[in-house]
């Protein structure tokens, strides 16, 4: 599991044998079972995750109705940067929606981490600035692109979701009732 991080992490910087022994001993495993939640409402995020199996989604209930605008599974990193970096409570969840398991850091041994590894604050800005273009992109979309559209760059995003996450999710995630994801989907596969 460890090796899948430090190829990610060398995907941005050089680790050296040292550096990657600071990485084995600052992220924990961890299991979530299906279910469960990496971070509640209400809670403040502690942990940034790299997640080695499974999904998480990202949702915020609103008015009684979950609305998802998110999801990370192998290889993605999962955490609420807007409640983990300024140490306050989230307004969002993050749920397990399999069994998963991660490796986990949490705040202060991220600030280790990012003291004691050359490139390591060049690693962490570097993730945030594509979380950042990402979240841009995505707030964009929900406001100017069809929900067809929105299907669509899903299915280019999380093409190996599509078979493991329930269509109540995915109709959440581009803005529809599952009714019309399904009419969407009609059209679309019947036009290919």
């Amino acid at each position: 599991m460890i090796n899948h991080l430090i190829q990610q992490i060398e995907n941005f910087i050089v680790l050296n044998s040292e550096e990657k022994n600071t990485v084995r001993s600052l992220f924990k495993e961890k299991a979530y079972k299906k279910g469960t939640f990496f971070l509640k409402e209400g809670q403040v995020c502690k942990q940034v995750g790299f997640v080695t199996k499974g999904v998480f989604r990202y949702y915020i209930n609103h008015d009684g109705e979950d609305k998802t605008y998110d999801f990370a599974q192998e290889n993605f990193f999962t955490c609420n940067y807007e409640s983990f970096i300024p140490q306050v409570p989230s307004n969002k969840n993050i749920q397990a929606l399999e069994d998963c398991e991660i490796l986990q850091i949490s705040y202060d041994d991220l600030q280790a981490f990012y003291q004691s590894v050359k490139g390591a604050e060049r690693f962490g800005r570097l993730i945030i600035e594509q979380v950042f273009i990402q979240t841009l992109q995505d707030l964009s979309s929900f406001y100017t692109d069809s929900p067809e559209l929105r299907y669509e760059k899903f299915l280019k995003k999380h093409p190996a979701l599509l078979q493991r996450i329930s269509q109540y999710h995915i109709a959440s995630y581009v803005g529809v009732k599952p009714q019309s994801l399904s009419r969407i989907r009609k059209r679309i596969f019947a036009e290919k």
